[in-house]
């Protein structure tokens, strides 16, 4: 093939979402050149995330995408995503069944970071042995798991593997990782892999974390592979950390705790692709909820803490990203027992009526029309139940009350008001509808941007029915909220931009170290984003613009800057941010090593898997600048880069003592990040073989 009819290299990005699994094709090289980086999107597709099966919903908008840009499967060079798998699994429980063993802890080890709650059920063993701060060992005593070692191996899906001062001298763990993989030839998970710092029990919570979504993780991959080979897709397949950064899919395998918050983090790299801002607040708008984030100096900005994650705060580096249950589906309410009551939104989400009523038709619109024939406005009017369609074994161990109800409601929306006969019964709903067997369709701001005609792909002759009956409600006098189903629309979609920039915000008060909520809640703040006249004129601005991210970011977000006191930017392909940031980010990996002087005279260096012992610190510092050096450069070629630069980085910690420099401590820190290998030719995959 001459240079001049070879095809151009393309890259494909996934990002599976709560709602949408997004597909688009970039061309780094393709013009003309978009926005102020260099790259094209070429075509873009969306299709319904399937839980039950994510390589459906992948196909569906993978295959869509390549029908647009009828272009050969065989020419993309570099597949990436990003996926909310790990990050919806710890929020609802989900994992594999693993044996936790802790070497040097006690029993009341557990009480701390949460660790006894994470644990559950799942078994742990307890070993003598563990290391102190300089890396001296305790005797180990192993003979305790390797007796309980065959009832665990046909009873769990892996193990995790913690030691006391693990980073400081990581040999116990290893002697029971090899002794777990001899046995048993389970994953098996070590803390000083995850993480070097200290802090036992939490850096233990994180290893169980990570075994438990080890399996889940991998049938992902394998089923995303499976689906390119299908295609004729040789091409390396790369995943998005909750930093950003991509990694190899057989680096994700091992560290698939790691790609938590990575659906976030995708949408901060391409909010910062798509606009070329170095620092912006990043807010994405979905269906359900808000995210609100901070871009510093091109990079997303870190939670210094660790992600908390489903309650559990990991030793996890992640994108410090804010969430808010606001979005198009948020449940519109009315403030309770007020003269003129402020409409509510969220956090709850509802199914749109304009989707319940393309998706069921006359099911919902004669039901709506029904409520508005009735003289009087009623309590429960324009909502319906609907069941979820999950299995019906996930409806076990349901109250009698749960399962009368649950019973009534089918595929086709049922009027709450014909549903419900009392209070009581309303309470049993709510609790079908937090146990994911039932969805509660009512109005929205989706239906409100129907009414007005800023939104039209659903149906609506349903939304505007829903807000004739929403716009009927009474306040505090008795008179109806609002004169027509325009009003009450308008107030709806008026109040979502309010409250967005409320909780952008509350972001920026929270990242400058004051509570937030309470901050913008003041009466002063208040004044300032209402622009209220008085002799005292009070403004607030942040300092940085906001990038909108999300579908629905071009409407609600119109109104934003004079809100926030400075612009706010939608990019072109905002609606897809997240996918494009899967496949244009880099690889970025590192490695530590410290060096400790357990007594005068002696430089301890403990770095990757190995502990030694040098008589100067000059040679001991060498020595971790380079081991750090190798160990990284490593690991960036496992992560999926063959083009990395590395620097290094040393940090000590010294005394001085009657004017003599006394040395504590030195901690090397090496970095590592490139673009990711691609794919040399058609046909030939070139990753690393998975474990």
């Amino acid at each position: 093939m001459t240079a001049k009819t070879k095809p151009k290299p393309l890259f494909l990005g996934i990002d599976t979402g709560g709602t949408y699994t997004d597909a688009v094709l970039w061309s780094e090289t393709e013009g003309p050149q978009e926005g102020p980086n260099k790259g094209k999107v070429l075509a873009k597709a969306k299709a319904l995330t399937t839980r039950h099966d994510l390589a459906v919903g992948i196909s569906g908008a993978v295959d869509a995408v390549l029908q647009k840009a009828g272009t050969d499967p065989a020419d993309i060079k570099l597949v990436s995503m990003s996926t909310t798998l790990a990050t919806n699994a710890l929020v609802e429980g989900q994992g594999g069944r693993v044996a936790l063993v802790m070497i040097g802890f006690s029993e009341g080890d557990l009480a701390r970071d949460g660790l006894k709650a994470a644990l559950g059920t799942d078994p742990v063993v307890f070993c003598p042995g563990g290391h102190d701060v300089h890396g001296n060992a305790a005797k180990l005593d192993l003979s305790g798991l390797e007796a309980a070692l065959p009832e665990l191996g046909a009873s769990v899906s892996g193990f995790a593997v913690c030691a006391y001062f693990a980073t400081r001298n990581p040999a116990h763990e290893i002697a029971a990782r090899e002794l777990i993989r001899e046995k048993t030839g389970l994953p098996v998970t070590s803390s000083h892999e995850l993480s070097a710092k200290l802090g036992g029990p939490r850096r233990a919570l994180t290893t169980l974390l990570n075994a438990r979504l080890i399996s889940m993780i991998d049938r992902l991959v394998a089923a995303t592979e499976g689906f390119l080979q299908a295609r004729n897709i040789a091409a390396p397949l790369m995943v998005v950390r909750g930093d950003g950064a991509l990694v190899s899919a057989a680096f994700a395998r091992q560290r698939p705790i790691e790609t938590i918050l990575s659906g976030p983090a995708a949408s901060l790299v391409g909010a910062r692709h798509m606009t070329g801002l170095d620092n912006a607040m990043v807010s994405d708008i979905g269906g359900t909820t808000t995210d609100v984030a901070v871009l510093d100096g091109g990079r997303p900005r870190l939670d210094p803490e660790g992600a908390t994650v489903g309650g559990f705060r990991t030793m996890v580096e992640a994108v410090a990203m804010r969430t808010f249950g606001l979005g198009g589906d948020s449940e519109v309410a009315l403030e309770d027992g007020a003269l003129n009551p402020k409409i509510l939104l969220g956090p709850r989400r509802l199914v749109p009526l304009a989707l319940a009523g393309m998706a069921h038709g006359t099911a919902v619109t004669s039901e709506l029309e029904r409520q508005l024939r009735a003289p009087n406005p009623g309590r429960m009017d324009g909502r319906f139940a609907v069941r979820t369609g999950v299995p019906d074994r996930l409806a076990a161990g349901l109250t009698g009350a749960e399962a009368r109800l649950y019973e009534l409601i089918g595929a086709v929306p049922l009027a709450v008001d014909r549903l419900l006969s009392s209070n009581a019964q309303n309470a049993t709903l709510n609790r079908l509808v937090s146990r994911g067997l039932v969805h509660v369709a009512g109005f929205t701001p989706s239906d409100a941007a129907h009414v007005l005609g800023k939104q039209a792909n659903w149906d609506p002759i349903a939304a505007r029915l829903g807000a004739e009956l929403f716009a009927r409600k009474r306040d505090g006098r008795g008179q109806n909220i609002a004169a027509s189903p325009e009003a009450i629309s308008e107030r709806v979609l008026v109040t979502l931009t309010r409250w967005s920039a409320e909780y952008i915000l509350e972001t920026a008060f929270a990242e400058d170290g004051l509570d937030g909520a309470s901050t913008v809640a003041h009466a002063l703040v208040q004044r300032a984003v209402d622009a209220h006249p008085g002799i005292a004129r009070l403004s607030v601005a942040l300092d940085r613009p906001v990038i909108g991210l999300g579908a629905s970011a071009p409407l609600h977000y119109a109104g934003l800057p004079p809100l926030i006191g400075n612009d706010c930017v939608v990019p072109r392909n905002t609606d897809v941010a997240n996918a494009l940031g899967a496949v244009v980010g880099q690889v970025r990996v590192s490695a530590e090593a410290r060096v400790s002087q357990p007594m005068e005279g002696l430089f301890r260096l403990a770095s990757g898997e190995t502990v030694r012992d040098f008589l100067d610190e000059a040679t001991a510092i060498a020595a971790a600048e380079a081991d750090v050096r190798a160990i990284v450069a490593e690991r960036a070629r496992d992560a999926g880069t063959d083009s990395a630069e590395i620097d290094v980085a040393t940090e000590f910690r010294v005394s001085t003592v009657e004017a003599q420099r006394m040395f504590i401590e030195a901690h090397v820190v090496a970095v590592a990040s490139g673009r990711p290998r691609i794919a040399v030719c058609a046909g030939r995959r070139n990753t690393p073989p998975s474990p």
